[in-house]
């Protein structure tokens, strides 16, 4: 099975719970379609880059799961189905991709080298 990494942006006229109960609609369809769920990041709500049907802000979701290939066209067609989703982006993980989620996942990145921590002592 093929890592991949989603990216969702969900209307802003929705609150915090309809958010929540669309991104587990799609989560639900990743596990059912036989997918396994690395890890869920929800960012909230966002200032958008540019205006999308004239809004400016928006909910994303980021989801890292590993699935067949034929699950990513039934998930991508409900997506652009949904009227609450204003982009979605996703993306095949290479090796060095997956290897760098674990280490951000792990903390590596937020801990000091030890040459820093005894300069400061």
């Amino acid at each position: 099975m093929q890592q991949y990494e989603i990216v969702i942006v969900l209307t802003p006229l929705l609150s915090e719970e309809t958010a929540k109960e669309a991104n587990a609609k799609y989560s639900k369809i990743l596990t059912d379609g036989g997918a396994e769920i690395v890890q869920e990041d929800n960012w909230g709500l966002r200032k958008l880059a540019y205006p999308i049907q004239k809004k400016t802000t928006g909910y994303y979701h980021l989801t890292e799961f590993k699935a067949p290939g034929d699950l990513i066209n039934k998930l991508e067609v409900e997506l652009r189905r949904d009227e609450r989703v204003l982009r979605f982006l996703t993306i095949a993980l290479d090796k060095h991709a997956i290897a760098y989620n674990d280490k951000k996942r792990s903390g590596a990145f937020n801990k000091k080298p030890k040459a820093t921590e005894e300069a400061a002592h």
